[in-house]
């Protein structure tokens, strides 16, 4: 298992290949929604992958806010399989690489409400009342360091 930073202009073809694949297979197929995943934030993010042999098994994405520039976002949060602690391990790098590499004040991210609680014990407080986001609840959370 091995954990990769990258930024989408180093990303090879395979490994972004396959953190397309992980995310349409979850936030597409298995959560039944029809929304365009590829949202143009790709290309100046950087990327948290795990890759085990050839399978992307977790991802996500860091971007740097193009208002405030203390502000960072992680987005696209997912693992192919719950319990294994892989969520923990990118979403602590992530956390990490936004206060130090961005010299972040603050973290924003907007969790899916059954996710809250996973969130929360990684230092993010809820900021907002329930909004739809491609028809799944969710609710806007902020890490402050």
């Amino acid at each position: 298992m091995d954990i990769l930073l990258k930024h989408f202009n180093e990303l090879t073809n395979k490994e972004l290949y396959e953190i397309m694949k992980l995310r349409s297979e979850i936030f597409v197929v298995e959560q039944n929604c029809v929304c365009l995943d590829m949202d143009g934030i790709d290309c100046s993010s950087f990327h948290i992958f795990i890759m085990e042999g050839d399978q992307c098994t977790a991802c996500l994405r860091c971007f740097m806010d193009e208002e405030d520039k203390k502000l960072a976002h992680i987005g696209r949060v997912v693992t192919r399989s719950h319990g294994k602690g892989q969520g923990g391990l990118i979403l602590q790098k992530g956390i990490d690489f936004c206060l130090e590499q961005y010299g972040a004040d603050s973290i924003y991210l907007e969790a899916q409400c059954y996710c809250l609680g996973y969130y929360e014990k990684y230092g993010f407080k809820v900021i907002s009342d329930e909004i739809m986001v491609d028809g799944i609840p969710h609710k806007k959370m902020l890490y402050k360091r």
